[in-house]
């Protein structure tokens, strides 16, 4: 997606002078920005309008990011949220992430970050056909392998590998990602149900059991970005089935 296009981005923040000024920014960069100053305002604003993303901060009044967030998937589940708010501790990350953000941003921040976020956000939502009613993808060319989700097959050539549900759950999140980072917390929550020491030592496992699979092709990588989680590298060509 393309800011060029008046790409909409609803802007929730209850700081006023923080919320203008990172309107003020966004707009600089040539998005399209809807500021609001509560939670029931945003949610309003949400019914009334369209708009590619949603950009929340957590403490507000009369209704919190995560209610306010709850209430948008529930309309759109497709819908891209990004919550920007100072709750910095890991209970309130997962909680972000189960209800359904596409990323946890914490104050302070690098305002660029944070475009380039939005930018691969965006162009995740183009890529699977969000905007346009299109299917889900569930084919992925990879190198030289074909993913198919629905069937949990790697094809290469001839050759076939079945995987078993947590590994096609984490590879298609991978895909998904791809090219980009996959946050540690987004896999575990929507795989696992939970971010602890054991079930973070289990997606280890699995990620080397996925690596093992992509060994014949050099050119399909997946590395480990320390601290945050997983990039799955790879010249890619996408479709649906």
């Amino acid at each position: 997606m393309n800011p060029s296009v008046a790409t909409r981005l609803l802007l929730v923040e209850d700081d006023p002078n923080f919320g203008m000024v990172l309107k003020d920014y966004l707009e600089l960069h040539d998005y399209d920005v809807t500021l609001c100053t509560d939670g029931l305002q945003g949610y309003h604003a949400f019914q009334k309008e369209s708009f590619d993303a949603c950009i929340l901060d957590v403490m507000m009044p009369v209704k919190d990011g995560f209610s306010l967030a709850t209430d948008i998937k529930k309309e759109n589940a497709q819908m891209p949220v990004i919550f920007l708010t100072a709750k910095a501790m890991k209970a309130d990350m997962l909680e972000g992430f189960k209800i359904g953000a596409d990323d946890y941003i914490t104050k302070p921040f690098d305002s660029e970050i944070l475009l380039c976020k939005i930018k691969a956000i965006l162009q995740r939502k183009q890529a699977s056909g969000t905007n346009s009613g299109k299917q889900t993808l569930t084919e992925y060319q990879i190198g030289r392998y074909q993913f198919n989700a629905k069937t949990r097959l790697i094809i290469d050539g001839a050759q076939t590998q079945k995987l078993s549900p947590k590994e096609a759950e984490l590879l298609l999140l991978l895909c998904q990602h791809m090219n980009d980072v996959l946050p540690r917390e987004v896999a575990l929550s929507k795989i696992w149900g939970e971010d602890n020491y054991f079930t973070a030592r289990s997606m280890d496992v699995f990620i080397t059991k996925l690596r093992k699979y992509f060994k014949g092709d050099a050119s399909v990588e997946i590395v480990n970005v320390h601290g945050n989680g997983f990039r799955l590298l790879a010249p890619v060509t996408q479709g649906t089935i």
